[in-house]
């Protein structure tokens, strides 16, 4: 199976594409397509990445190739990592309004594209911000179930980290899984979490040590208290031992954003989450993760985007996999889904 990286030469898209060659994620008869801009420096950049990887990795690359028009794009998996990203700095971070400014014309353009000349079959795989807008863009243009946004896989990774870290265990003994909107709005879904090695009861006791008796209900709040205190911080070591001091679900935010505050950039961890939703979709078993897709009433009876836990394969997202939400895991869940609506529909045509 082939794979196309859209906005291959950026911090986040070059990472994908490194490693998806370095861990051998494709065969050598498989075709990894480095897609850039014509009236753009990622024009020239692909070529010159292109020879980088073959440089690096010529035993065990795929085949190589470069398209600078959305019309050649053709792949199985088509990852989206094109437009604009949010610059690492401590000022003020570039708001998801000024992210959907720039980068809708981008999302038109392939989505227009793939859904004109593509196969019909790809399964596109949203990276780029906002994802929930990126989505409902391309979801608009062709099947629905063949879009899925990876942030809040992203996020369900961190977050079961994070617990694992509580705990004391590794990551791949904790399941669960987050909801919502990538950054801010996302929803730790508390009730859908499973420890390896535990029984119901000491299930239980473990989630409610964690939570400390907290509820989503006060998360919004906690989240602008913790970025106004880290705000306040200049000692980077001092504001990440900070944040150790948190509960895991607020570190799910609290960290990343300090990262971009500090400096640094997240591609390293962003493209190593989206190589493990691809690695499943070329892979071909079904699997359950997180990511933003465009509901039909699925979920609390809504439509437009939502992250949300749905099966994966081949053909894209199959089926939403949520059982019944706490009652606080609902009340954010559709404040958010309302909230996500709202800043989709100025770039919809007014409706999301």
């Amino acid at each position: 199976m082939d794979v196309a990286v859209l906005g291959a030469t950026g911090d986040v898209g070059r990472q994908i594409c490194t490693q998806l060659v370095e861990r051998r994620i494709l065969p050598t008869t498989s075709r990894l397509q480095l897609v850039g801009r014509l009236d753009g420096a990622s024009g020239r950049a692909v070529h010159g990445l292109r020879a980088d990887l073959i440089d690096a990795y010529d035993e065990h690359a795929p085949l190589l190739d470069v398209a600078l028009d959305p019309a050649d794009v053709v792949a199985d998996v088509v990852v989206v990592a094109a437009g604009a990203t949010a610059p690492a700095s401590a000022g003020a971070p570039m708001t998801r309004g000024q992210l959907a400014e720039q980068n809708l014309a981008a999302f038109t353009a392939y989505a227009d594209a793939l859904a004109r000349y593509g196969s019909g079959q790809e399964v596109v795989v949203v990276v780029s911000n906002p994802v929930e807008l990126g989505v409902a863009v391309m979801a608009s243009a062709l099947k629905r179930h063949r879009v899925i946004g990876m942030g809040a896989w992203l996020d369900t990774l961190r977050f079961r980290r994070e617990i694992a870290v509580s705990l004391g265990v590794r990551r791949h003994r904790v399941a669960g899984f987050v909801a919502g909107q990538h950054g801010d709005d996302l929803v730790p879904l508390w009730s859908s979490v499973r420890i390896s090695g535990l029984d119901v009861d000491e299930r239980r006791r473990a989630v409610d040590r964690l939570r400390g008796g907290r509820s989503l209900d006060g998360f919004g709040a906690e989240i602008a208290s913790a970025k106004e205190q880290l705000a306040g911080l200049r000692d980077m070591s001092e504001a990440f031992a900070l944040i150790d001091s948190w509960p895991p679900d607020l570190r799910v935010v609290a960290r990343p954003w300090m990262t971009h505050q500090s400096g640094a950039k997240t591609a390293a961890g962003t493209a190593s989450a989206t190589i493990d939703l691809v690695d499943t979709i070329l892979d071909g078993r079904d699997i359950v993760v997180a990511g933003q897709v465009a509901l039909a009433g699925e979920v609390l009876d809504r439509t437009g985007v939502l992250g949300v836990p749905v099966v994966v394969g081949q053909e894209g997202w199959s089926r939403v996999l949520l059982d019944e939400p706490a009652p606080d895991e609902v009340r954010r869940l559709t404040a958010v889904a309302d909230r996500i609506d709202a800043a989709n529909a100025p770039w919809l045509g007014g409706g999301a």
